[in-house]
């Protein structure tokens, strides 16, 4: 076996001098040869597919039940933020389940933890997208703070002189 490792160093010109193999016991040499063959045992993330993360953040929303799903352009308008996606749901129960199922399918499509804020009380929560911020409301509290009617209010500059 331990021929057939060095005889396969040769056929590939492997460089056994960076590495001292002897120091490997059969198995590892085995291992690291198949790694220098093969690049990275390791596997690389996924890299987030084309799919931008607001059209990932309006598909799980929708699969996900959420009702009225509104996407406000924050671009020019803060720094905060490219875009904020508001939605409501059902009960305290929908609002963190439409949260959690959020960040899982994010996380999942390599943009890492989301931060979660108001999970526990399921009135108001807030998923930190990063270029993306998401509010997902109880219908009542949704409509208390109004938050598409702050945000739809033009910028001084663009606005008529009366």
């Amino acid at each position: 076996m331990l021929e057939s490792c060095r005889s396969r160093e040769r056929a590939y010109g492997l460089n056994a001098n960076r590495i001292s193999l002897a120091a490997f016991s059969l198995r590892r040499r085995e291992t690291l040869v198949r790694t220098q063959i093969m690049g990275s045992r390791r596997p690389l993330a996924p890299a987030p597919s084309e799919q931008t993360l607001l059209c990932r953040i309006r598909e799980s929303l929708d699969a996900d039940k959420a009702e009225d799903v509104v996407t406000i352009d924050l671009h020019g308008r803060s720094s905060l933020a490219d875009a904020l996606v508001i939605a409501s749901g059902r009960s305290a129960r929908h609002v963190s389940s439409l949260a959690e199922n959020l960040a899982r399918k994010l996380k999942d499509a390599g943009y890492g933890t989301r931060p979660i804020d108001g999970l526990e009380q399921g009135d108001w929560v807030l998923v930190d997208a990063g270029d993306v911020i998401v509010h997902i409301f109880r219908p009542e509290v949704r409509v208390y703070y109004d938050l598409e009617g702050m945000w739809s209010v033009r910028e001084p500059g663009n606005a008529a002189a009366h």
